[in-house]
């Protein structure tokens, strides 16, 4: 049987270096299975495409279409990053099998991504297959999760154990699988997506800046009849938020509820989000109700809940093609 073909996509931005060491990973990972990499500086317009393409030249990783390194004129985002990789042929022009979506802080141990791409080829009807995370400390990365619901935004805020013994299929996050499993969706940092999935459902929705575009794409696949997998055996190395800073940031940023908001009116339309967004504030109110009794903090970002209120009331509309 013919080796399924994997095009892998990095997305840079204003970290070079650690894409770089990156790529050196998934090159390595790759190699058996014949893969190539595409890496997608989207307009970091600090060097770092310049950077990336010497180092690549410089290593002979650009030899044979291995390795090539485009640069996005604008900087659309994680979605329009990885779509100028998901819209590339592999370098004689094939159409890959599989496009591999890994983060530029992601480094996968060896065998990661063969065994994704065996759960794919054993399951017909898998669209979509993604790995075990693991911080640098060794600590498990909670990535397999439901999709979000009005109940599942109440119980998530409200943090309170009564309401997830009365509702244990409300909240987000999903105990972490220790077999294979199928999930609703997971995180994107690496994330095997087969191509006639995509031919079908389409890419990533760009108008999500970042967050919620895996979880929207997990779900038009779901709806599409395509099922979405943890696969554990698959096993990858994650920084986190090296790209963004939101290790730093004490506020959740403004794209950040934009991406919130669209996702519930795009896939559930304008009731449902008022429905949703009413169950995390209430759910909030009662967290901090709870936390001040004791003379705690609250969990959630400063102002988290007074900014998800307030951009409530901002304008929205709807893309082009959601209204279609």
């Amino acid at each position: 049987m013919p080796v399924p073909s994997v095009l892998c996509i990095l997305l840079n931005f204003r970290t070079p270096e650690m894409t770089l060491r990156a790529a050196e990973a998934a090159l390595a990972d790759l190699h058996g299975l014949g893969g190539e990499l595409v890496i997608v500086d989207n307009a970091s317009g600090d060097g770092s495409f310049e950077m990336i393409r010497e180092v690549v030249a410089a290593r002979g990783w650009g030899e044979g279409g291995l390795v090539r390194v485009v640069a996005s004129p604008v900087n659309g985002g994680f979605g329009a990053g990885n779509n100028i990789g998901l819209r590339m042929a592999m370098s004689d022009g094939r159409l890959p099998d599989y496009y591999y979506i890994l983060n530029s802080d992601a480094f996968p141990d060896a065998g990661c991504t063969s065994a994704v791409v065996q759960h794919l080829e054993a399951n017909p009807t898998a669209g979509i297959a993604c790995s075990h995370i693991r911080g640098e400390d060794n600590v498990v990365h909670t990535t397999a999760f439901r999709f979000p619901t009005i109940a599942g935004e109440f119980v998530g805020a409200a943090r309170l154990g009564l309401f997830e013994r009365l509702l244990p299929e409300a909240p987000v996050p999903m105990p972490q699988p220790t077999v294979t499993q199928q999930v609703d969706w997971s995180a994107g940092a690496s994330m095997m997506l087969r191509r006639t999935m995509l031919e079908e459902i389409g890419t990533f929705d760009e108008v999500f800046f970042l967050y919620f575009e895996e979880t929207d794409l997990c779900l038009r696949a779901a709806r599409a009849g395509w099922s979405c997998w943890y696969v554990p055996d698959s096993r990858v190395v994650h920084i986190g938020s090296v790209s963004t800073g939101m290790k730093t940031k004490r506020r959740m940023p403004s794209y950040w509820y934009d991406s919130r908001r669209h996702y519930f009116i795009k896939n559930h339309g304008r009731f449902y989000a008022a429905l949703a967004l009413w169950a995390h504030l209430s759910g909030g109110v009662l967290h901090r109700l709870r936390t001040g009794l004791v003379g705690r903090k609250p969990q959630d970002p400063s102002w988290f809940l007074r900014d998800l209120a307030a951009h409530a009331t901002t304008p929205y509309r709807l893309s082009p093609e959601d209204r279609s």
